[in-house]
């Protein structure tokens, strides 16, 4: 297996994080990086240095407004009078969750406080001096993922940080300020007519299934628990199935709190059934071991084990595959999660 990773991805050192009504210690911290890494030695894998294949790729799936926004927000922070560590929102738009449009329109306050509320989805990503460069390479990994398998590989892994299931088309959330596992599934379009993308996280990938809620070609199936009491809430119900074009194209399969790893593969064994359905000619796995029993934020129950048999059963779905990294907060645990993923994938 061929793995891509950058060292700027790093650089990205988020110092607020609001949880149950308190400013506490961050979750992605980059020692994730190291321990991951660590895990690819383990397998023989040397991750190459993707190219620098600028924001086009980004603007596949994003405004161009939010892509600019990401790119000058630290500096405009700066500006201000009185500021914060980090540029973070205090105010957030009421909007209305239509799914017959493909974004919202562009942001009217022209200020930088309106920008934020506008642009930043909730107070998980807050954005300091690296979190750009660090999102770019991040989102450059992916696509150079996607370039390897255009190229006729069968298996590729990008180790990405920050992750991307949360971005929507125009607004960051969730520790996720672009969308790399969409940015990657675009890229693949090139080459492929079909693509499907198999979301493996504790969380509903929200941003995902906005990108490509009302279209055909793509395939979004998310393994998620039950957002009823759990981020991000207001998706990731089985009921969402795609709209106009898109219906019938997007699967929800929401596991119980608790969840272990039986019912894991079960889901997963569903979600393989709809892709073989689907015709999909290429699979995007969005791969996070935040499900992992000693994840801070998490509230599955899954065994380092069981990520060896979600490995084996993707690479029994017999596809092309690019492997990106979603979450996984649990330092300790997260490059045994690798390990064991990557021994039941061969």
């Amino acid at each position: 297996m061929r793995a891509f990773y950058h060292p700027d991805q790093s650089l990205h050192d988020p110092q607020q994080y609001m949880r149950f009504g308190q400013i506490v210690a961050p979750k992605d911290l980059p020692e994730r990086t190291a321990q991951l890494l660590a895990a690819l030695d383990r397998h023989g894998v040397r991750p190459e240095q993707p190219a620098d294949s600028g924001v086009e790729p980004i603007l596949g799936v994003h405004s161009a407004e939010f892509v600019d926004f990401l790119q000058n927000v630290w500096q405009r922070w700066l500006e201000l009078p009185e500021r914060g560590p980090e540029a973070w929102p205090n105010t957030f738009p009421y909007w209305s969750g239509r799914t017959d449009e493909a974004m919202r329109p562009p942001c009217r306050p022209t200020g930088l406080m309106g920008q934020l509320g506008w642009y930043l989805g909730d107070l998980s990503v807050p954005v300091g001096e690296h979190c750009w460069i660090s999102t770019l390479r991040s989102a450059q990994t992916a696509v150079a993922g996607a370039d390897a398998l255009l190229a006729g590989e069968r298996a590729v892994y990008a180790l990405c940080r920050p992750s991307g299931h949360h971005a929507r088309a125009d607004r960051a959330s969730g520790f996720c300020y672009v969308n790399n596992t969409a940015i990657a599934a675009q890229r693949l379009r090139q080459g492929f007519g079909k693509v499907a993308i198999l979301d493996v996280d504790a969380h509903h990938g929200d941003g995902t299934q906005q990108i490509f809620y009302c279209r055909d070609d793509v395939l979004t199936v998310s393994i998620h628990a039950d957002p009823a009491n759990y981020y991000p809430f207001f998706t990731g119900y089985e009921d969402e199935r795609g709209n106009g074009p898109g219906e019938g194209c997007n699967l929800n399969l929401p596991l119980p709190h608790g969840a272990a790893g039986h019912e894991m593969n079960a889901a997963i064994d569903r979600a393989g059934r709809a892709i073989r359905e689907f015709g999909a000619e290429v699979l995007v796995v969005a791969l996070g071991y935040d499900a992992h029993k000693d994840d801070p934020i998490g509230v599955l129950k899954l065994e380092t084990a069981d990520f060896g048999a979600i490995g084996a059963r993707v690479k029994g779905f017999g596809l092309p595959t690019l492997v990106v990294q979603e979450g996984g907060y649990a330092i300790e645990a997260i490059g045994g999660c690798l390990d064991a993923f990557l021994e039941g994938f061969r």
